[in-house]
C-alpha cells in the first residue's frame, strides 16, 4: 500500500499554501515525492475558482481589502468560496495515474472527496447528505463543506474545506459557489458546540486515506522542504493532534 504524507501545517497564507501545492504537484508528478496530505486554515480570504462570474462577489474588492480579506484566483472548479479561521482546508496532492498512460478519474474523484468529508462530520453525529449536480456537502440546502479541484498530469491540487467553527457572517459578502439559493453552515452550528479543530482534520486523514487505498504517516514540512517567509508564520497543530498522536 502506497503512503500519503499527513502535513499538519497551521494556519498558512493563502499564497504560501498555493505556491506549496504547485511544487508539489511538480515532484509528485515526477515520482519525486509521495502523495501529500496538506491540512491547515488560511486567514480571511476569497477564492475564486474558474467557475467565477463579478455578480457573485456582492461587496467592493478595496472596501473587502480594508476589512483585511485577500481575494486570490485559483485554477480549482467552482467560483467564489471564503476560507478563514476555524475552517479546515484539506490539499491532498495525490497520484491517480493508474497506468503508465494515466487516465485518472476525475469525477470518481471528487465523489471520493465527498465520501471521506461526509463521513467525517458523520462521525461527529452531523447529519449531512449530497445533492445532486451539486458537489460539497449539505445540511438541507446549507453547504457544510466545498469541495473543488484541479487534475493536472494525473496528480491532484486544492480539495475540500470543512467549515468546523467558521464565522459564517464573512459568506453574507459573496453567493458562496455561486449557487443563490444556498445558504451555509458550520459544525459548530449543527452540534451547538465547538469541535476542535485538530480532531476533524486527524478524522479527514484517516477516511481520505482509506478511500484513497493509502497508508497514512506523519510528516513534516522540513520532510517536504517547504518553508514559511516571516511574514506567513504558522500556529502549527500542537504536537501529537494528528493520527498517530
Amino acid at each position: 500500500m502506497r503512503p500519503i504524507l499527513q502535513i499538519d501545517a497551521g494556519s498558512v497564507s493563502y499564497s504560501a499554501a498555493y505556491a506549496w501545492q504547485r511544487d508539489l504537484h511538480d515532484r509528485r508528478t515526477a515520482k519525486q515525492i509521495p502523495d501529500v496530505l496538506l491540512l491547515l486554515e488560511h486567514p480571511h480570504v476569497f477564492s475564486l475558482g474558474r467557475g467565477f462570474r463579478p455578480g457573485h462577489l456582492l461587496s467592493d474588492p478595496a472596501d473587502l481589502r480594508r476589512r483585511g480579506i485577500e481575494i486570490h484566483e485559483a485554477d480549482r472548479g467552482g467560483s467564489i468560496t471564503y476560507h478563514g479561521p476555524g475552517q479546515l482546508v484539506a490539499y491532498p496532492v495525490v497520484d491517480l495515474r493508474t497506468d503508465e498512460a494515466g487516465h485518472p478519474d476525475v469525477i470518481k474523484y471528487l465523489r471520493l472527496l465527498e465520501g471521506a468529508t461526509l463521513a467525517t462530520v458523520s462521525d461527529f453525529g452531523i447529519g449531512a447528505c449530497l445533492r445532486p449536480g451539486l458537489t460539497g456537502i449539505w445540511v438541507g440546502k446549507d453547504k457544510l463543506a466545498a469541495i473543488g479541484v484541479n487534475v493536472s498530469r494525473g496528480v491532484t491540487k486544492h480539495g475540500a474545506a470543512i467549515n468546523v467553527s467558521t464565522d459564517l457572517e464573512y459568506f453574507s459578502w459573496m453567493i458562496a459557489c455561486g449557487i443563490p439559493d444556498a445558504g451555509v453552515t458550520s459544525m459548530e452550528r449543527e452540534l451547538g458546540h465547538c469541535v476542535p479543530l485538530r480532531f476533524v482534520a486527524s478524522t479527514l486523514a484517516g477516511h481520505l486515506a482509506a478511500l484513497l487505498g493509502r497508508r497514512l504517516e506523519a510528516g513534516t514540512l522540513e520532510d517536504l522542504g517547504l518553508k514559511l517567509g516571516p511574514d506567513e508564520l504558522s500556529d502549527r497543530l500542537p504536537q501529537g493532534a494528528g493520527t498517530h498522536g
